[in-house]
């Protein structure tokens, strides 16, 4: 499977959850994944910490599969990643930060 034909898109946009590891985008099946640029936003006024997860088809998210782990971001601000990771299909993001407040944007694209 070529990455000729990729449909660039929002992959995922949400609220971090501070109860646990929340997944916030799951590849399709018979897709791959490109993730290309992920935004943190953290709205509150004090420091707060992020777990973001690229996590292979059939595991849970921990340290060996972190893109971001337990990582500090000031009071509003927002920190933005720019790479490339490929995700196949089944594969997940998952995401956890330590307060209300912590937004995640997550764009790339999907080739089929």
């Amino acid at each position: 499977m070529a990455f000729q034909n990729v449909v660039g898109n929002k992959l995922a946009q949400a609220e971090m959850n501070t109860a646990g590891y929340e997944t916030i985008y799951t590849t399709p099946l018979l897709t791959r994944t490109y993730v290309k640029n992920i935004d943190i936003c953290n709205t509150n006024g004090s420091a707060q910490r992020f777990y973001i997860h690229l996590v292979p088809k059939g595991n849970s998210a921990n340290a060996g599969n972190s893109l971001f782990y337990n990582a500090p971001i000031n009071g509003n601000t927002t920190v933005q990643w720019t790479g490339s990771e490929i995700l196949t299909a089944g594969d997940t993001i998952q995401v956890q930060g330590s307060a209300a407040g912590i937004a995640v944007s997550i764009t790339g694209g999907e080739a089929t």
